[in-house]
C-alpha cells in the first residue's frame, strides 16, 4: 500500500511538472548584470522559462538545506558531547563491575 501511495505521489508530481514545462516553453533573458540593460549584459543567459524556475527551485532548496543545516549545528554538538559522556560513564561501570570481587558461592 505504501509502494503505491509513494508511486501515486511521483507520477501526480510527475504530470504537474509535465504541464508546467509545456506551459513555459518560451525563451527568457537571465542577467547577472545589475548595472547594465538586458541586451548589454556583461553576464547573460537565454533558456527556457521552465528551466530557469526549476534551477532557481533548487538552488532555493539548497540553500534552505545548508541554512538549516548550519542552524543545527549546535544540537549536532551537543548531541556529540552527549554520546561521549555517555561511552566515558559506560566505560566506567564496565570498570567497576570487573573490579569488583565475584560474590561467595553458596554451599550445597
Amino acid at each position: 500500500m505504501t509502494r503505491f501511495l509513494r508511486l501515486l505521489i511521483i507520477a501526480i508530481v510527475a504530470i504537474v511538472l509535465l504541464l508546467f514545462v509545456f506551459a513555459n516553453r518560451q525563451w527568457a533573458t537571465v542577467s547577472f548584470d545589475p548595472f547594465g540593460s538586458v541586451e548589454n549584459a556583461a553576464f547573460a543567459i537565454e533558456a527556457p522559462m521552465f528551466a530557469v524556475v526549476i534551477v532557481a527551485a533548487m538552488l532555493g532548496v539548497i540553500a534552505g538545506a545548508a541554512a538549516t543545516w548550519v542552524s543545527q549545528g549546535r544540537h549536532r554538538r551537543a548531541a556529540r558531547q552527549s554520546r561521549a559522556e555517555a561511552a566515558r560513564w559506560r566505560a566506567e561501570a564496565q570498570n567497576l563491575k570487573a573490579a569488583q570481587p565475584a560474590p561467595p558461592s553458596l554451599p550445597r
